[in-house]
C-alpha cells in the first residue's frame, strides 16, 4: 500500500482553490484569446477599474495564476510552506496569516495602481491584473526567518549560501526582474513589497505565540522581540546600520501616534531567550521534539485506521526488551518537526556566535 500523504486541512483547501481557479482562468483565456487582445477576468483577478463589483477578488485573486510556471511555484510553496507552518502554528493561525498577507497587500497594490493612473492618466494602470501568490510566498519566507533564523540555505551545489533571513529580499529582487517579462505583471513588485512589510509587522508585533516552556509566563504572548527578527536583519551587513536607524525612527513615530506599542522589559527578556530558538536543549527545541513525536504517532494511527480490517495482522507480541524508561533518549535534532530542508532545500544549522557577523 503506497504511503498516505497527510496534508493539513487549511493547506489542502488552499491548494484545491488555487488549482480550480487557475484552470478556470486558463479555460476562459483560451476561449477569448486573440492575437491583439488584452484579456481581463474581473471576477477572478483583481482589476482596479472593474473589480469593485466583485469584492471577493481582493482575497481570492491571490489563488489565481496565469501560467504554468507561476502555478507550479505557488503550488510547491503552499504545499511545503503551508504544511510546515500549519503544524508549527495551528490551522486557525495559518488561515488568519494567509488572509492578512493576501488582503492587505492587494488593497495597498490596488491603491498604488489608482495613484499612478491619477498621475499619468494612463488607463493601463487600472487595467493591470493584480493576482498570484507573490505576497503569500514572500510572507512564508518571512515566517521561516522567524522560526529558523540561524539556518543557512545552500543553492546550486554550494555555489550560493544564504541565511534564511536574507531570502525575502532576494525574492523581491527576483520578482522585480520577472515583472519586466510576461511571467509577472507590474503589480507583482508591489505585492511582494507589501507582503514583506505586512507579514513582518504582524509577526513582530501582533501574532499570539506560545509561552516559553522554561519560564513562568502568561498564556497570551504577542509579537517577537528577539534581535534575530529585527527589521535590519533581513538586509546585508553593510546596509544594516542605516536600515536599523531608519526603522527605529519609523517605529518611534508609530508609537507616538499609537499604532504600535513598545516592547516591555519582559518582552525584551523573552526575546533574548528566543535568540537560542532551535538550539539543542532549549524550550523551542523541546517543543518541536514533542510535536514531532505526537505528529508521527498520529500519522501512524491514521495509516493503520485507513488500512482496513483485512490488512491487519495478529496482535503484536509484547517486547521482552528493556522498558521505555531505560531506552536511550531521542536526539533533539533528529526529532525536529517538519525539517526545514523539506521546505527550503538543503539547509544546515549555524548558530550565531557574534551578532555583528552575518
Amino acid at each position: 500500500m503506497p504511503p498516505r500523504i497527510n496534508i493539513p486541512p487549511i493547506t489542502r483547501a488552499i491548494l484545491i482553490v488555487l488549482l480550480f481557479q487557475s484552470l478556470l482562468s486558463a479555460a476562459i483565456r483560451y476561449r477569448q484569446w486573440t492575437e491583439h487582445s488584452h484579456i481581463v477576468i474581473p471576477y477572478l483577478t483583481l482589476v482596479p477599474q472593474l473589480s469593485l463589483l466583485y469584492p471577493w477578488t481582493f482575497l481570492t485573486s491571490a489563488l489565481v495564476e496565469s501560467n504554468i510556471f507561476t502555478l507550479a511555484i505557488s503550488g510547491l510553496t503552499l504545499y511545503h510552506g503551508g504544511r510546515y507552518l500549519e503544524r508549527a502554528w495551528s490551522s486557525a493561525d495559518l488561515a488568519k496569516f494567509l488572509a492578512l498577507v493576501t488582503l492587505v497587500p492587494n488593497v495597498l497594490t490596488f491603491l498604488v495602481m489608482i495613484f499612478f493612473f491619477t498621475l499619468t492618466r494612463n488607463e493601463s494602470w487600472t487595467l493591470t491584473n493584480i493576482a498570484g501568490g507573490v505576497s503569500i510566498q514572500v510572507a512564508f519566507l518571512v515566517a521561516f526567518s522567524q522560526l529558523i533564523p540561524a539556518h543557512t540555505v545552500t543553492l546550486f551545489r554550494g555555489i550560493l549560501s544564504l541565511k534564511v533571513p536574507r531570502l525575502p529580499i532576494l525574492y523581491i529582487g527576483i520578482v522585480t526582474v520577472l515583472s519586466l517579462t510576461p511571467l509577472l505583471s507590474r503589480a507583482a513588485v508591489w505585492q511582494a513589497m507589501f507582503g514583506f512589510l505586512v507579514s513582518w509587522t504582524y509577526l513582530r508585533f501582533y501574532k499570539t505565540v506560545f509561552p516559553d516552556l522554561d519560564s513562568s509566563q502568561p498564556t497570551s504572548l504577542r509579537g517577537d522581540a528577539s534581535e534575530t527578527f529585527a527589521f535590519a536583519e533581513f538586509f546585508p551587513g553593510p546596509v544594516k546600520p542605516f536600515v536599523g536607524a531608519l526603522s527605529d525612527k519609523i517605529f518611534e513615530i508609530l508609537v507616538a501616534i499609537r499604532l504600535c506599542t513598545p516592547f516591555s522589559h519582559a518582552d525584551m527578556a523573552r526575546g533574548d531567550r528566543a535568540l537560542q530558538r532551535g538550539t539543542p536543549g532549549t524550550a523551542r527545541a523541546e517543543a518541536e521534539r514533542r510535536r514531532a513525536i505526537a505528529l508521527k504517532a498520529l500519522d501512524q494511527r491514521l495509516s493503520a485506521a485507513s488500512a482496513g480490517p483485512a490488512s491487519r495482522g495478529p496482535p503484536p507480541v509484547q517486547p521482552s526488551g528493556p522498558t521505555v524508561q531505560t531506552q536511550p533518549q531521542l536526539n533533539t535534532h533528529t526529532a525536529m518537526a517538519s525539517k526545514p530542508g523539506d521546505v527550503l532545500g538543503e539547509t544546515k544549522f549555524e548558530p550565531d556566535h557574534d551578532d555583528g557577523k552575518n
